[in-house]
């Protein structure tokens, strides 16, 4: 267990213990953060579903141009109506970490796949203090793979699990849900930076780099109901959640990054150097000098290369360290707010 986990846990019993000699209940507020770009066909009925399961639950709905009656039907129905000018899922996803305040939050599409039966089993490992995140798997059981009939869906997904377990050692059952809960400290200590639909890689992949708790928690997962459509796009998107894989790899991990990368250059320059070094241990001569020249600069990429990655891993513990710092401001400064601290 991380060290941000200890002292979550630390304040969590100093702010019970105070809690209790006040004799003060103490009610958690979850917020349900629903993003929507034209749903008009489901969003009624994801907010009465929330509404009913979570009653006590303040449900935002955050509409990002919609060019239907999306924000008119949520209110209708009860819904917290917020707007976000700037195109794209992680665009909204910012703005709601940012503005809303609440103990736990819950976030989930708008397109009724998700049930709003599973909110209590997501909240559940975060309420008992087992997890900072919580995700809602879809694989498992199996209910995707019947439900789903979009071509690659399933083989973009298995991809993106394939890579982060390389890269950072963490197998998820499920890293593109759209169904996640979180506590507090991690969404307010999160660095939104994905403009789309990348999103919900660069959440699971800051999960593990910063060594947040994370519990999988199946669900059942229904297409989307007839008149509604998916708004992802297989290849463009995918294109983009495979940059963005590349680009937190360099970000968070940038000694391996430039290492690997150094050892190809080197590998290449080697390749490209043995048939130089063959003629002139043959004949004392170097007749392809544009081969020669080809690997010294290979190999001199491969140097530049690996002390890229010594000085920017050095730059990366630094933002870590202040990463934690910060969180730790983030929990006091909660805990005194609500004056439990």
């Amino acid at each position: 267990m991380g060290r941000t986990a200890w002292h979550l846990r630390i304040l969590r019993f100093v702010r019970l213990l105070f809690a209790c000699m006040k004799g003060s209940p103490m009610a958690d507020k979850v917020a349900v953060l629903i993003p929507c770009y034209n749903e008009a066909v489901t969003i009624g009925k994801v907010v009465d579903d929330f509404k009913r399961v979570l009653p006590d639950a303040d449900i935002y709905v955050y509409d990002n141009n919609s060019k239907d009656d999306t924000a008119k039907i949520a209110a209708e129905h009860g819904a917290i109506v917020r707007f976000e000018g700037r195109q794209g899922k992680g665009n909204v996803v910012r703005s709601m970490f940012r503005d809303i305040e609440a103990d736990y939050y819950l976030m989930v599409d708008g397109d009724d796949t998700y049930p709003a039966e599973a909110a209590p089993a997501l909240l559940e490992p975060l309420r008992a203090d087992r997890a900072d995140m919580t995700v809602g798997d879809r694989l498992s059981n199996g209910s995707y793979g019947e439900e789903n009939d979009r071509a690659f869906h399933g083989f973009g997904n298995d991809l993106v699990r394939w890579l982060i377990k390389a890269i950072y050692g963490y197998a998820f059952d499920d890293v593109m849900t759209g169904y996640r809960a979180f506590n507090r400290v991690f969404v307010k200590t999160m660095p939104v930076l994905s403009e789309g639909f990348q999103i919900e890689t660069e959440i699971s992949i800051h999960a593990v780099d910063k060594r947040w708790r994370i519990e999988d928690v199946p669900i059942d997962y229904r297409d989307r109901p007839e008149g509604s459509y998916s708004k992802l796009s297989t290849f463009g998107d995918g294109a983009k959640v495979l940059k963005a894989i590349t680009s937190l790899f360099k970000d968070y991990r940038p000694l391996a990054f430039f290492g690997w990368l150094a050892l190809l250059l080197l590998v290449l320059a080697v390749v490209a150097g043995i048939p130089v070094a063959a003629d002139y241990l043959a004949t004392g001569l170097v007749p392809r000098i544009p081969t020669m020249l080809g690997s010294l600069a290979l190999a001199g990429c491969g140097a530049l290369s690996f002390v890229t990655g010594l000085i920017l891993d050095t730059v990366a513990k630094s933002h870590r360290r202040q990463w934690e710092i910060d969180v730790y401001k983030v929990m006091n400064g909660f805990y005194v707010e609500k004056g439990e601290l």
